[in-house]
């Protein structure tokens, strides 16, 4: 039988496990964490195929990126909960079963509704992994140092997974079609599912309450209606239907803060954001994805659709920047021993602020090389600020609140990418619609089927300009980039402003807590 981790009482000691074991246990933590990382990248690197291959609208191709975080962030804190009473290591076994199943169903989708319900399923497995890995390592590494590293590890294990992502799901789809970079859910896990009941330590709550459904109940209920409401503003306009829907998701928002301070075992514990640095923390890693993967959603179909790239390639362009998150989550964990840990975070966002910079200001026609420098800059940044941002969640509270703590801030990874891809990529979406000018004489060369797809998504224009005869075909190329380009423009302008505003908050409230021991 393998280890449990018991929390125990202030000034007694639980004996260590060996040190080999614990980092053996790390090693098999990184598998779900990789799984997570590689379906999320390589599903980015899949949207022109699926887009072309399932007929998708706009909305459709943004619906299947977001089903996935919408629910996942919906259930995040719930799951965190469930892991902290049920056992964390059981937890994670049971969604890691789970997703490989649905990733293998969800892979032969017959058309864009099914992939949509199916990432919504992947999202329920999912919110079961991510704070389960988070927590274990919490618990597993209770010397700070120590843990800081296995942050960083973790983080460097996300990273990585970014970077594996595009190439799997690049030759995937070359080789064969876009479902297959959904199978790799299922040789990813192989090696936890083999070796993690034995080797990693089970942790849990040693007092735990009850599970709360309403709280799941009214948290679902706050996300859904108010990305929906967004996605509707941005594509249709402001109107009264979506204000009220996003309205009804506010009021779901303060019941459910309300029911949860009335609780004696809240879902989550608002108390926690009582804490400057957890709450700030939080906010930061919130506003980092937010504006990253928004880009990233750009810089893919940038790559491919009017750069001309093949999808592997495109992500092999990717990668240099990709590693410099990973060793840039290395690097700085000696170096909050002699700087404080508020100003490296604060340092990382400025760096994020200056790459969207040279997004916003930039000529994006003269190749690649200027997105892929911001890119690298922006990587650098998020690397340096998110590993230092979690483990400043981690550490600032106690080891039995770790499960709500790692599922907050998994929360927060996932509103800020699922808000990142709703507004930004709606915005983007709606500024393409708004500002594409197609040549006149279309519908007397091509079907108005043809026509309105285009005038729908990058990609439905690209695909029709390759059926129409060069000057035509050039036209159309050119209409939809400018198109394209005035949403990018826009939407690094914002991630700029917030990414800004971010560092200043990171530096003044953050400022007193000491380097590291």
């Amino acid at each position: 039988m393998s280890p449990v981790i018991a929390h125990t009482p202030a000034g007694a000691s639980a004996a260590p496990n060996a040190p080999w074991r614990d980092w053996l246990a790390l090693g098999l933590l990184m598998f779900p964490v990789l799984l997570i990382a590689v379906d999320n990248t390589a599903l980015t690197f899949a949207l022109p195929a699926i887009a072309l291959s399932l007929e998708t609208t706009g909305v459709q191709l943004l619906w299947i990126v977001d089903a996935y975080p919408l629910v996942l962030a919906g259930l995040l804190v719930a799951m965190g909960s469930l892991g902290d009473r049920i056992g964390r290591r059981r937890l994670l076994i049971i969604g890691s079963i789970g997703f490989a199943v649905v990733s293998a169903a969800t892979a032969f989708s017959p058309g864009p509704e099914w992939l949509i319900a199916g990432r919504g399923a992947l999202g329920f497995f999912g919110a079961m992994l991510m704070p389960s890995t988070l927590s274990l390592i919490r618990n597993i590494f209770p010397d700070p140092n120590r843990r800081r590293l296995a942050v960083a590890i973790w983080a460097a294990g996300f990273s990585g997974g970014a970077a594996l992502g595009p190439i799997f799901g690049g030759w995937l789809v070359e080789h064969f079609w876009w479902g297959a970079v959904l199978l790799v859910a299922v040789p990813i896990m192989v090696p936890l599912l083999a070796f993690g009941p034995a080797f990693i330590p089970e942790s849990r709550d040693p007092a735990p309450g009850r599970v709360d459904v309403p709280s799941i109940v009214l948290s679902l209920l706050v996300m859904v209606p108010v990305v929906y409401g967004i996605k509707e503003i941005a594509t249709q306009g402001i109107d009264a239907v979506p204000l009220g829907i996003i309205a009804f998701g506010v009021a779901m928002g303060m019941a459910f803060i309300r029911r949860q301070q009335r609780l004696a075992s809240p879902l989550l514990d608002v108390s926690l954001f009582r804490n400057r640095v957890f709450s700030t923390a939080i906010t930061a890693n919130v506003l980092a994805l937010f504006s990253f993967n928004g880009f990233i959603l750009f810089l893919a179909q940038h790559l491919q659709l009017l750069e001309g790239m093949s999808p592997s390639a495109a992500g092999v362009a990717m990668i240099p920047a990709l590693v410099a998150t990973m060793a840039s989550g290395l690097v700085v964990v000696p170096l909050v021993r002699k700087i404080r840990p508020g100003f490296v975070v604060a340092g990382g966002l400025a760096m994020s602020a200056s790459g969207y910079c040279v997004v916003a200001f930039g000529n994006h026609s003269s190749g690649p090389a200027l997105l892929l420098g911001a890119l690298i800059i922006l990587a650098l940044g998020v690397g340096t600020a998110e590993t230092i941002s979690n483990d400043l969640i981690l550490g600032s509270v106690p080891a039995e609140k770790s499960g709500a703590a790692a599922a907050i801030s998994e929360t927060g990874y996932e509103v800020g990418s699922l808000l990142g891809t709703a507004v930004l990529g709606s915005i983007l979406t709606a500024s393409y619609q708004h500002n594409l000018r197609l040549p006149a004489g279309l519908a007397d060369v091509t079907s108005g089927t043809a026509v309105h797809s285009a005038a729908e998504t990058l990609a439905a224009a690209m695909e029709l300009a390759g059926t129409l005869p060069a000057p035509l075909a050039d036209a159309v190329r050119a209409a939809a980039k400018t198109a394209f380009d005035s949403g990018v423009h826009i939407t690094a302008a914002i991630a700029l402003v917030l990414m800004a505003a971010a560092a200043v908050l990171a530096a003044v409230v953050l400022r007193k807590v000491p380097t590291a021991e």
